[in-house]
């Protein structure tokens, strides 16, 4: 071998050990980073987040780096503690139903503890398709297993809640979910929503794995723990968000059957995939909280947690304050046209269109009398001035009766002359234009 030769291979060797040792020195950072990603996960099951934290921090490090990327595809506000389970559902599952309003390739969930003075532990959590109409079995080759910062189980701190790792799953437009929980021992009263329209299942023992319904019977039409879910959707163009009450949340409406005015929104704007999140709370009130917790608290309370914080939030629709004349006894439109004017003017803050409604007729309801109207009136015609919202949908003009306008039009009123029926409901996802929900232009400050 020449010498030429010799420090050829000399060279060779050398730098083969670098790349080796290259490799070694990567390895190493790349097992520290991990193990630090594992001790930041770790914190989530020992239910040691901050309960008065209001924003929806992911659990783990599994969010993708577009986290714009996700938008919500449902949502439920939580209202308060559900009566008859004040230690919650011990050693069951509970299988919540949910309908879509866009689709996506993956998903995760939000749980809420948010009326529990006691830790919520849950054993274990799934996620599937539904075979629809409302029922408990899911489709073959869906189902999965979700996790908490990388781990099956976890503790929600009490009056906190917890999102959930994202799994990949071909999430449908327009379809059912089904978000089943395992509590395995008893915690404190359960957080839920009161008004869902939708049959819910509970069932003994771990059963989150199951597809079939055998060894699930019906429940309350309530929705428990779960306040959220979202899908990551790459043509997603965000989020309406529809704040209300009791005819946001479709009381009057069938049940089973996804017919509330925000479910008539989301069918026509499918296919613009924009998603529409329906928190809606039967009682709520603009200005103060509801004398029940079945009522949640008040809109300008609730509005950073129901609105601000869901993911991809573009538009918010407001349609509140029949309760604060009804059941708040409010005399003086002009302290609701203000509560109204500040939720406007928070979510322009942050940069969401608002759109605002008048308020519907409630003339055949018992709480109608000419001092309730008169609040009413006084309150629409603030309104309709543009002087609280940029911009308004007339819901009162959509189902009023032309020959008795305190009225809700005959054929759409489900019966008690203040909320909706299926076809009033209907012509109110109708009524309001697309227009106002697809401008992207800036809010106006």
């Amino acid at each position: 071998m020449t010498r030429h030769h010799g420090f050829a291979l000399l060279g060779a060797l050398v730098a083969m050990v670098a790349l080796v040792c290259g490799v070694i020195i990567a390895g190493y950072g790349l097992l520290d980073s991990g193990s630090r990603a594992d001790t930041r996960g770790s914190g989530a099951d020992d239910g040691s987040a901050d309960p008065r934290t209001r924003g929806r921090t992911p659990v783990g490090t599994a969010a993708p780096a577009s986290a714009d990327s996700w938008t919500g595809t449902w949502a439920a506000a939580p209202v308060g503690a559900e009566p008859g389970a004040p230690v919650g559902y011990p050693g069951r599952s509970i299988r919540n139903v949910v309908h879509t309003s866009i689709g996506g390739t993956s998903v995760r969930i939000t749980l809420s503890n948010l009326y529990s003075p006691a830790p919520l532990l849950i054993g274990g959590a799934s996620v599937a398709v539904g075979e629809g109409g409302g029922g408990p079995e899911a489709v073959a080759g869906t189902m999965r297993q979700l996790t908490f910062g990388h781990r099956a189980s976890v503790t929600v701190a009490p009056g906190g809640q917890i999102v959930s790792d994202p799994v990949a799953l071909r999430v449908p437009y327009d379809s059912d979910l089904l978000v089943t929980l395992h509590t395995p021992r008893a915690g404190g009263p359960v957080t839920y929503h009161r008004h869902a329209l939708q049959t819910s299942y509970l069932a003994d023992g771990d059963r989150t794995r199951d597809l079939d319904a055998a060894a699930y019977t019906p429940s309350r039409r309530v929705w428990r723990y779960l306040t959220a879910v979202d899908v990551l959707n790459r043509e997603a163009r965000g989020a309406v968000v529809a704040f209300g009450d009791s005819i946001t949340d479709g009381v009057g409406s069938g049940y089973d059957a996804n017919r509330r005015w925000p479910d008539v929104l989301a069918a026509r704007l499918r296919d613009q995939h924009i998603g529409v999140l329906n928190e809606g709370i039967g009682g709520n009130r603009v200005l103060s909280d509801a004398s029940s917790q079945r009522n949640g608290a008040s809109g300008l309370d609730r509005f950073q947690r129901d609105v601000l914080d869901r993911a991809g939030a573009e538009v918010v629709v407001i349609d509140l304050g029949i309760n604060d004349i009804l059941r708040g006894r409010e005399t003086d439109p002009a302290r609701i046209t203000a509560g109204l004017r500040e939720l406007s003017q928070r979510a322009k803050a942050r940069g969401l269109r608002v759109i605002g409604s008048t308020l519907t007729p409630f003339g055949a309801h018992r709480g109608y009398n000419a001092t309730t109207e008169s609040v009413r009136d006084r309150v629409n015609e603030e309104i309709r001035s543009g002087r609280v919202f940029d911009e308004v949908v007339d819901f009162d003009k959509a189902v009023r009766d032309p020959y008795a306008p305190d009225r809700i039009r005959p054929v759409y009123d489900s019966g008690d002359g203040l909320h909706p029926s299926d076809a009033g409901y209907r012509v109110m996802g109708r009524y309001l234009s697309l227009r106002l929900v697809e401008d992207r232009a800036p809010a106006q400050l």
